[in-house]
């Protein structure tokens, strides 16, 4: 914590290769640094704006050790990096570190931690063995949601469970699974906030969340009533948990609004989609804060710029018409370089500020 801040020039290492480490890498650029993209998959839309790229296995060891003594400070664009090989980023050069990846990769685990902090998830019991299943469902209640303890995100690894009899014939992997109960909710909504070396937080306005097949497909403020009286509950728990990992860099926790207060959903120790329409619709961005942060640099204004706000997602085949897209001359377009556009992929996003 106590490192100075990058000079200029100096380079970022990021980990994933995604969407969120190419505009973390363009806002990386803007400030003068270079990125060194690190990732297996080969065709890296991060790696197309970046300086440098490293495709390996996180579990290549020469290649970790080379990409890291290119590096002055390393972070991640997504939460499931396998903790085991970044023992070999020493001191202090990963930001922020392994404990959020830890605790964001295990659902039980990360449901667990907020608890402790005083917040409320969604009922849950966990489901290591076949013979839980029956038990968790008794326990908890239907309908609910069946989901794997690893490696979920985007409405993947998880299934409804209408009735009693729908665990019937399920397995329960080895990483084992949570069964939660549904919800009842007038909105989902995010906290996303920035946290400096030094522990100064700042948050941006809290957009509403609209879901498809579970995916996200809308931003929107201003947020219903609902949920602004519900985002400073969220907010407080939000910090005691970034202060609690001694984060630093912008974290993600999504939230239902229920006529009981805010109910915990989950938690995404990076930058956030609900979070792009900050590129235009803030003073500072998520990924300019996210940079700034990891590079020991004073964080930037985080107020929207708009009381009013759009920001779409723009997925599978349908998503690269440019022209229908910009004949809204006030649309901001952002297209992530995807080469194949299938059903339930995110191909970029537009946002409408005003």
């Amino acid at each position: 914590m106590s490192n100075p801040a990058l000079t200029a020039g100096a380079t970022i290492g990021i980990l994933g290769g995604g969407q969120l480490g190419r505009m973390l890498a363009m806002s990386a650029a803007q400030l003068g640094y270079r990125c060194h993209i690190y990732s297996p998959e080969k065709d890296s839309v991060a790696a197309d704006v970046a300086a440098k790229f490293t495709c390996a296995s996180w579990h290549d060891k020469a290649a970790m050790q080379a990409f890291a003594s290119d590096c002055a400070a390393i972070t991640y664009e997504f939460e499931n990096v396998p903790v085991a090989p970044l023992s070999a980023l020493s001191g202090g050069l990963l930001t922020p570190g392994t404990l959020p990846l830890e605790v964001a990769q295990d659902r039980y685990r990360e449901k667990r931690f907020i608890e402790q902090l005083g917040g409320r998830p969604a009922p849950y019991a966990p489901v290591d063995h076949d013979t839980e299943l029956d038990e968790a469902i008794r326990q908890v209640g239907t309908p609910g949601i069946m989901k794997t303890r690893r490696d979920g995100y985007d409405g993947k690894g998880q299934w409804r469970v209408e009735t009693s009899a729908g665990a019937a014939g399920m397995r329960v992997p080895e990483s084992g699974l949570v069964y939660e109960g549904l919800v009842h909710f007038d909105a989902e909504f995010s906290v996303i906030l920035v946290r400096s070396r030094l522990g100064e937080v700042r948050f941006w306005d809290s957009t509403r969340n609209i879901h498809e097949n579970g995916i996200l497909a809308r931003s929107e403020l201003p947020a219903p009533a609902i949920v602004a009286g519900q985002v400073a509950e969220a907010r407080a728990l939000a910090q005691r948990a970034a202060e609690e990992l001694g984060y630093v860099g912008v974290m993600t926790c999504e939230f239902f609004a229920t006529s009981t207060g805010p109910v915990f959903n989950e938690m995404a120790p990076r930058v956030h989609n609900s979070g792009h329409w900050t590129i235009e619709g803030a003073v500072t961005s998520q990924f300019e804060n996210h940079v700034r942060a990891v590079a020991g640099l004073p964080l930037g204004d985080t107020a929207s710029l708009s009381a009013r706000m759009v920001m779409d997602n723009l997925i599978g085949p349908d998503a690269l018409d440019m022209a229908r897209h910009l004949s809204d001359p006030a649309a901001h377009l952002h297209l992530y370089g995807k080469a194949e556009a299938r059903a339930g992929r995110k191909m970029g996003h537009v946002t409408r500020v005003g």
